[in-house]
């Protein structure tokens, strides 16, 4: 029988608890925020901080991300080139997080790749008890502001979600699709 740690079980996607090792990488992503969020505007150190909160290289001004940026671990998320995610961005990536190249996000979006229990006995244990997916965000895609993408989702490529919607489910690519739940108003001709 094979072990897997907490961590990997929660990047499995099966349901994981909120150990030791899981709870130190989840403060250091919060200690890593905090910098980027306290950071003055020099895209040169906004930069490295970036690239310790992924663990990846970033070419200069292919990321930008306003100030406050909250992200659980950062290391489950991968972002593409030329993205730019306006104030309050959220990305709670206990589950993988991919985004594509050439996207747009608007203010106060959440990216949700992690959930919690149905079961209320299973809640009330008193321990941090999750599950996760992942969310897929495809290339040219527009999410509009206070949008909220779901555990699970993938939005296809050169998507627009209208502001305000949640994302519950797959988005085609070449739509618009807005509202709660989010659903396609229309393709992009």
């Amino acid at each position: 029988m094979d072990f897997m740690t907490e961590f990997e079980k929660m990047i499995n996607g099966d349901e994981y608890i909120f150990d030791k090792e899981v709870y130190k990488l989840f403060i250091r992503s919060r200690e890593i925020c905090r910098k980027y969020n306290k950071s003055s505007f020099n895209p040169k150190k906004r930069k490295k901080i970036l690239e310790t909160l992924f663990k990846r290289k970033i070419t200069l001004g292919d990321i930008y991300i306003e100030p406050p940026f909250f992200s659980d671990f950062g290391m489950n998320t991968t972002i593409g080139n030329n993205f730019y995610a306006n104030f309050g961005l959220t990305i709670l990536d206990c589950g993988r997080v991919k985004i594509g190249n050439n996207v747009m996000i608007g203010p106060n979006v959440d990216i949700y790749a992690v959930t919690h229990p149905i079961d209320i006995a299973t809640r009330a244990l008193g321990r941090h008890i999750s599950s996760t997916g992942e969310v897929n965000i495809g290339n040219n895609v527009w999410i509009g502001g206070k949008s909220t993408i779901m555990m699970g989702v993938t939005i296809g490529d050169n998507s627009i979600i209208g502001a305000g919607s949640v994302v519950t489910k797959d988005i085609p690519a070449n739509v618009i699709a807005i509202g709660n739940p989010c659903k396609v108003l229309r393709e992009i001709t």
